[in-house]
């Protein structure tokens, strides 16, 4: 291989993540295009990991079990020395962690992925096997947020360097968002009906009890039904708060779908009330790209996804009032909520494309390895 100092042939990179998602996928595949020698181990049972198969990318399966997993350390131990990769980049703590392990000793670059905000502190030993790692040449943020977030932890002296830090939006494309939109009467709701929903795992941090309180405050004369996608359906707290609201035949719970974006395109209104800690929430995104308007909380990443009053309203975290005042706002004008859902699909296909997402990667990888 050329030597990285000569400039000449792109890097090779080494690509741990686990069943990895669309956006993932798209970029591993997009590297490869471009020029980058990209190799990928991924669990197998992720449902994109045939179209990595289709384009000889997966060096081998891979499913770790947790950040000391023997036999996925010795597999990535393995794999490397096979081929002399410059750079690893994992996408999620347990492949960083086992990267990190199988990579000991050797000249290598180390790139960590962080989408979300909290659950990182110099007094957290776990961290310290992970991004606080003094091996980890560069932690790829999905959201200044998380960027800020990470810049801003110190302990006794301790912080991380701002050249380690570096915000690269996880890339879409409008293209794969073609689905027709769900029949929403299965769930139980009228047709014509002016639908709000939301999709997400079920997490007090989500914020979904002040969801259910917004839409109990709406006045008695708008008529709006609530969807609640996910696993939330086996919260009992929820399920209790809904039955005692005003109108529980108009809050409906659809357990957890692989459709979840059909229905969200079916609605005329997206929430995603989270509390804290978000990064850049994909449920958000996937509803922004079928042209449906976001409602988000000023939580994390998503003030940078949805600009208020432009692609989306954008209102307090915890605040039922506020959030209940947004939704009426735009049940009532629905003209407004049209012009802010198109501005939300063009913002996706302009903001957040695929395309900068491979650029900006690839530029990191070439800056590493001096190149750049």
């Amino acid at each position: 291989m050329t030597n990285p100092q000569q400039g000449g042939s792109l890097p090779s990179i080494l690509c741990l993540t686990d069943a990895c998602d669309r956006p993932e996928s798209e970029l591993f595949i997009g590297l490869k295009r471009a020029g980058f020698d990209v190799d990928v181990m991924c669990n197998p049972k992720g449902r994109n990991y045939q179209r990595l198969l289709d384009e000889g990318m997966v060096a081998q399966p891979m499913a770790l079990k947790s950040r000391f997993d023997k036999d996925g350390i010795s597999a990535i131990r393995e794999q490397l020395a096979k081929k002399n990769y410059e750079v690893i980049h994992a996408y999620n703590p347990r492949a960083l962690a086992c990267g990190l392990r199988a990579s000991r000793g050797r000249d290598i670059k180390v790139v960590a992925y962080r989408g979300v905000i909290g659950n990182i502190s110099f007094l957290n030993p776990e961290s310290w096997i992970t991004f606080l790692h003094p091996r980890v040449s560069k932690i790829v943020c999905v959201a200044d947020a998380i960027r800020d977030y990470l810049a801003s932890l110190r302990f006794l002296g301790m912080h991380i360097p701002d050249r380690k830090l570096q915000r690269i939006y996880k890339g879409h494309d409008l293209a794969w968002y073609q689905a027709s939109p769900a029949d929403l009467t299965q769930f139980g709701v009228p047709e014509d009906a002016f639908v709000v929903c939301c999709t997400g795992r079920n997490s007090p941090r989500k914020g979904f009890d002040v969801l259910i309180k917004a839409m109990d405050e709406l006045p008695a004369d708008v008529d709006a039904h609530l969807l609640l996608v996910g696993d939330m359906i086996n919260n009992d707290e929820l399920q209790a708060l809904a039955a005692g609201s005003s109108h529980p035949e108009r809050i409906h719970f659809t357990g957890f779908r692989n459709d979840a974006p059909a229905i969200a395109a079916a609605s005329n209104v997206f929430v995603l009330p989270s509390k804290e800690r978000e990064g850049l929430p994909r449920a958000v995104i996937e509803a922004m790209a079928y042209g449906v308007t976001p409602v988000v909380t000023n939580v994390g990443g998503m003030p940078e996804l949805v600009e208020d009053g432009v692609s989306g309203l954008v209102v307090a975290p915890n605040n039922s009032g506020e959030l209940s005042a947004a939704i009426e706002r735009l049940y009532r004008d629905r003209e407004l909520a049209s012009r802010l859902g198109q501005a939300a699909r063009e913002r996706i296909g302009r903001d957040f494309h695929t395309s900068q997402t491979v650029r900006e990667t690839g530029e990191l990888y070439k800056a590493l390895t001096g190149r750049g």
